[in-house]
């Protein structure tokens, strides 16, 4: 089975294969309040998770994400100006879920509950920086190309 493995101090995310093969690696954004699993903290959880669910298959590269609903909107520098206190997820989301109970599952720590995502960001953010609100942020193609090449169930290693 895939494996994903993230490193914040690197920012990135790296793909391996079930023979620990290197299949893809891309620059990432993560938190700027750095590592952390507490509900609140806007921090990206560290641990072990897997991919509970993929959303937005088929969508516009681009697509704006609300509450994991397509919005029907297309992200322009215009559409970020008139919701300047949006967080913008865009494209596809890659939905995590903890697999560590009392460190990223279930109470005050569950990365689930918490919304943390891999999902795009606008084309001009800054990638292998930190500067998210907890989530992973990926270039729209490249997640595109991420979002293809795993499954639900995928596990996600996240080190700090």
């Amino acid at each position: 089975m895939m494996q994903i493995n993230i490193s914040i101090p690197r920012q990135t995310l790296v793909v391996r294969d079930a023979s620990d093969a290197l299949l893809a690696q891309f620059p990432v954004s993560t938190a700027t309040n750095g590592v952390g699993c507490e509900k609140g903290s806007g921090c990206t959880p560290l641990g072990q998770h897997i991919i509970r669910a993929k959303i937005g298959a088929g969508a516009p590269v681009n697509a704006v994400f609300v509450g994991r609903r397509e919005t029907g909107e297309i992200c322009t520098p215009a559409l970020m100006a008139a919701f300047p206190q949006r967080d913008w997820i865009l494209t596809r989301i890659l939905w995590l879920s903890g697999l560590e109970l009392g460190k990223n599952r279930l109470g005050n720590v569950d990365t689930m509950q918490r919304y943390i995502y891999i999902h795009g960001t606008p084309d001009w953010t800054d990638m292998g920086v930190i500067g998210s609100h907890g989530c992973v942020r990926m270039r729209n193609a490249d997640l595109v190309t991420l979002f293809d090449l795993v499954s639900v169930g995928t596990i996600v290693q996240i080190e700090g």
